[in-house]
């Protein structure tokens, strides 16, 4: 697995975004606690701009920024040979390419480390007119026992499997706890809340305590 094969795999910029804010509300119901939440999304992250991101609490992360301009996908796995720390920069190919319109979010201060290196391993991006994703087209990938150079296939997957039981198979066995799949279709289907589809999946939350995050998410209000 590579970020050409996540190229393949990713859906149009608009249901990419609704399942974004799909799986950042599952984790908003499994995890109130913010700092513990695997997927989160930010529908006020400037004035023209949302962001989706994960993060696994080990160094593995993405953030996807959406905009009028189209979409863009910045992902680092932190122990892939392909790190700017291995050779002090960004690897060859993967940013090469990235168009005009989205070099401010190659320079983006949050995407970057103190000294202003990007920190990424796998890019993609696309433009509103863009029939595909579009990567760097030039990446030399190196051998990789996993099969996955660029941490695509461990930083992805739930975005390229955006089934029900993939997402169901992910939160139980990272919250350790039993997820019904009813719910889970229910949200993955942008539907508003319901009292029972939150406590279902979360027996001690209630729906009005989710006010705050579904309005930072962009979820359609009950």
């Amino acid at each position: 697995m590579t970020v050409y094969d996540t190229a393949r795999r990713l859906p149009a910029i608009p249901v990419l975004r609704d399942h974004c804010r799909a799986l950042a509300m599952l984790e908003a119901i499994l995890s109130p606690s913010w700092e513990s939440r695997f997927y989160s999304f930010d529908a006020h992250w400037s004035d023209v701009e949302e962001m989706a991101s994960m993060s696994n609490g080990s160094g593995d992360e993405y953030s996807i920024v959406f905009s009028p301009l189209g979409a863009y996908v910045r992902g680092f796995a932190h122990e892939s040979r392909m790190s700017p720390y291995v050779e002090d920069g960004p690897w060859p190919g993967v940013l090469d390419d990235v168009p005009a319109v989205f070099r401010p979010c190659v320079e983006e201060p949050a995407f970057s480390d103190e000294d202003g290196m990007p920190v990424v391993t796998a890019c993609l991006w696309r433009q509103p007119a863009d029939t595909a994703w579009r990567t760097g087209g030039a990446i030399e990938f190196p051998d990789a026992p996993d099969g996955d150079p660029d941490g695509a296939g461990l930083l992805f997957p739930l975005l390229t499997d955006r089934d029900a039981d993939a997402y169901r198979a992910f939160a139980e066995d990272y919250y350790e706890v039993p997820v019904a799949p009813a719910p889970v279709h229910h949200v993955l289907a942008l539907r508003p809340l319901t009292a029972e589809v939150v406590t279902t999946l979360n027996p001690d939350l209630t729906l009005p305590e989710l006010a705050d995050d579904i309005a930072a998410i962009g979820y359609p209000r009950p």
